[in-house]
């Protein structure tokens, strides 16, 4: 399967050779209507969609130490940290490994234009080489210095960003099972955190509870710590704190998990705190984020419109509508990925009519709460469903049970 020596084996039967396989060929389709030399990339989600090559993910989206070039017609070369070649020597994607070139300030201080400049002459060379007389290149993201550097060498730069985010927005087979993998490791976790929740427990007491389920069966990181219990989760977005919790309350987060093959599962519940009954007033803000979650599922199928989708979405009610959640849905896959579906008022200006494709996996949320939330001790409800795009509807890829609780006495 292309393990290293080292791996433990969390993958189960996924065939990770193909998976590699695709992705990398999805990307250089991409590459090719774009008529670039090739790409370099510095995100790390973007090199593992690439090339599978991972290390230090987390702390490399701040301090970008490695990188790679991915030539429209010739090698793949990843760019690594000091003392790290042995980490991606076992992976068929890559045909070669090379020690990166560091220069931004938080490495090299006052000497990082010339640093710049010796990383860009690499980098132009590349581009020579194996560019066949084309000498635009496709970029996720560089700091300005570089871009210059690029620039007095006559590199032509141009989004790479765009290219790749198309490219991971249809899954294949393996991508899939890669997913529900992902999502098996979350139900796991989440089952750990509502068995162990208790009245009197922190935020950050409960939080744990899933976190160290997740991370010991193989899952990378968490995203965020969105988790909030009471009067905080209204307004919704306040990550997880030592605030105490009481029986009675709601306790709502959502998972945000990066999983045993780097792909998400990304799903939202909301809890009653304790074994008491719910109030009328939390079966009614649950139901309504119930209805929401499942009218917007009923329309899910490929070849839906962005806009159409937006046109047809459940509407929100006046109450809650200050308080809605920035999307009505959005991608997954390696992170949160393109599409993102809008609601009426927060549709971006002049953006593409993009239709929903087979192979897409996509999170229908909902958040409840009536606005003037915080300090009011109102409480807000989050759902959210992650499911696989279908020629005819949709395969629910988050089975994590609704709370009977709270949800309404007729549903």
């Amino acid at each position: 399967m292309g393990l290293a020596d080292w791996e433990v084996d969390v993958y189960g039967d996924l065939d990770l050779a193909r998976l590699r396989s695709y992705r990398l060929e999805r990307f250089r389709a991409e590459l090719r209507g774009a008529d670039v030399a090739g790409a370099l990339l510095y995100d790390p989600l973007n090199i593992r969609y690439a090339t599978d090559a991972r290390n230090m993910q987390v702390w490399t989206l701040h301090a970008p130490g490695r990188y790679v070039f991915v030539a429209t017609e010739g090698p793949v070369i990843l760019f690594d940290y000091h003392g790290c070649f042995h980490i991606c020597a076992h992976l068929e994607t890559l045909d070669e490994i090379r020690p990166a070139i560091a220069w931004l300030p938080f490495s090299v201080g006052e000497d990082y234009m010339a640093r710049a400049r010796a990383w860009a002459e690499e980098i132009a060379d590349l581009v020579r080489v194996y560019g066949g007389g084309v000498r635009r290149l496709a970029v996720d993201r560089s700091e300005p210095a570089g871009l210059f550097c690029l620039s007095e060498l006559g590199v032509e730069v141009c989004d790479g960003q765009w290219l790749i985010e198309r490219a991971r927005s249809v899954k294949s087979a393996e991508e899939v099972a890669a997913v529900k993998l992902s999502m098996s490791a979350c139900d796991a976790a989440l089952r750990t955190m509502q068995d162990g929740m208790r009245a009197g427990m922190s935020e950050n007491e409960v939080w744990s509870l899933m976190h160290g389920s997740y991370i010991a069966s193989g899952g990378e990181w968490i995203e965020t710590r969105f988790a909030a219990s009471g009067p905080r989760t209204n307004p919704w977005f306040q990550e997880c704190s030592g605030r105490r919790m009481e029986a009675g309350e709601l306790f709502v987060f959502d998972s945000d998990m990066v999983g045993p093959t780097g792909y998400l599962a990304d799903v939202s519940r909301a809890w009653l705190v304790g074994d008491g009954a719910a109030s009328d007033e939390q079966r009614r803000l649950y139901g309504t984020a119930y209805e929401q979650v499942h009218f917007n599922l009923e329309l899910v199928r490929a070849g839906l419109g962005f806009r159409e989708f937006t046109e047809k979405s459940w509407r929100m009610p006046e109450e809650y509508r200050d308080n809605r959640y920035a999307v009505v849905a959005h991608g997954a896959g390696l992170c949160d990925e393109y599409p993102s579906i809008y609601y009426a008022e927060d549709m971006p200006g002049g953006r593409s009519e993009g239709v929903l494709e087979a192979g897409m996996v996509l999170c229908v949320e909902s958040y409840i709460g009536e606005s003037g939330g915080l300090g009011a001790a109102k409480e807000g409800v989050k759902l959210e469903q992650q499911v696989l795009v279908t020629d005819d509807g949709y395969e629910l890829l988050s089975p994590y049970p609704f709370e009977d609780r709270l949800l309404p006495r007729e549903v």
